[in-house]
């Protein structure tokens, strides 16, 4: 029979070897960061809109200044869903990849919402 104090080393002893494989360097390294900056410009004109929220995967926000341009300093790599709005123009909404380490452009062009169709009355044919 083992004793309390063998079984406490050997769980001890592969606690230790578990710990020493998860310091490989062979080992992928944690998610990485990017940064993320760009600008927003009217689709018509090509004017900077300011005051331009975008938002990345639903949690990072950035608010376009008077020259349409926003930054984020660090954003989870991957896959990344993004949206942007701004007052008078439609919302726009997509999806692009970030690499870990390498600085990413995100120029957004926003067109004005399309106007409803006037109703002017029913004609009927006399």
């Amino acid at each position: 029979m083992i004793s309390f104090a063998g079984k406490t080393f050997a769980a001890i002893a592969l606690l230790a070897l578990g710990l020493q494989g998860c310091n490989s360097d062979a080992l992928p390294p944690a998610a990485g960061f990017a940064s993320v900056n760009g600008a927003v410009v009217d689709a018509k004109t090509n004017a900077p809109i300011g005051g331009a929220l975008v938002t990345i995967d639903t949690v990072l926000t950035a608010t376009s200044d008077a020259s349409g341009h926003f930054s984020f300093d660090k954003v989870p790599s991957g896959i990344a869903d993004y949206a942007v709005q701004a007052p008078g123009y439609q919302l726009f909404n997509s999806t692009t990849t970030i690499e870990p380490g390498k600085p990413f452009t995100l120029n957004v062009v926003l067109s004005s919402p399309t106007p409803a169709p006037q109703n002017g009355g029913t004609h009927s044919p006399v």
